[in-house]
């Protein structure tokens, strides 16, 4: 197959497997979702909606978490990873909303990547989650997949997002991106599949004789 063709098989491939595509991550507004993709860096979704009910139960908007403290919101997602540093990031991207926008998240990749804690991947989370701007935020299960599919070389995760943008139609990248998340939590793990078990991975490569060794992102 050609990397078009491959392509063209995984994305009918999974929008049979994934006909709807739920945000795993528990929110109740834009505000809540920036703040769980912000917790969510080096942490599964499961861990993260463990957490933020508690933390919602004590603020969900800019303005109940700026009149916490950083000290308040890292004893709730301590057990997040990097709470030190996430908690202070919580903390003062809410006073910037309120300083800068109204209290509402921007719809905009450069004033979200301007806010403490939230990087390119978040924002494209944010844009194609809440507001549905075409992006292709890269998470490792998707970096680890594309290289096994051959649509990436897998140099980098910003290389990744440029060459999956290539591959698929951009009316198709919002709903994809959590198509891969899902079929690599589920079929292609990092234990489960080395790109000689799982069912695309074998359609692709019948004739792959060795695993996949995949470039750390």
């Amino acid at each position: 197959m050609t990397k078009a063709e491959r392509a063209a098989f995984v994305e009918k491939r999974l929008a049979d497997l994934y006909p709807e595509t739920p945000i795993p991550l528990d929110h109740t507004d834009i505000f809540t979702l920036l703040i769980a993709v912000l917790l969510s860096a080096q942490c599964t979704d499961e861990r993260v909606n463990k957490i933020t009910p508690a933390l919602f139960k004590m603020a969900d908007t800019p303005e109940k978490m700026a009149a916490t403290s950083i000290e308040a919101i890292q004893a709730i997602i301590r057990p997040c990873g990097l709470s030190p540093q996430k908690a202070k990031a919580i903390y003062n991207l809410s006073h910037l909303l309120i300083e800068r926008h109204d209290g509402e998240v921007p719809a905009d990749f450069a004033a979200l990547e301007n806010l403490p804690g939230v990087g390119h991947k978040t924002a494209s989370v944010v844009m194609s989650q809440a507001f549905g701007v075409p992006a292709f935020p890269v998470d490792t299960h998707i970096h680890r997949l594309a290289q096994r599919w051959k649509l990436t070389n897998g140099k980098n995760v910003t290389q990744t997002e440029k060459d999956l943008k290539r591959c698929f139609p951009k009316e198709e990248w919002n709903a994809l991106h959590l198509r891969i998340i899902f079929y690599g939590r589920e079929y292609c793990s990092a234990r489960g599949c080395d790109g000689m078990v799982c069912d695309i991975c074998r359609t692709l490569f019948p004739d792959r004789k060795r695993g996949i060794k995949v470039k750390k992102a």
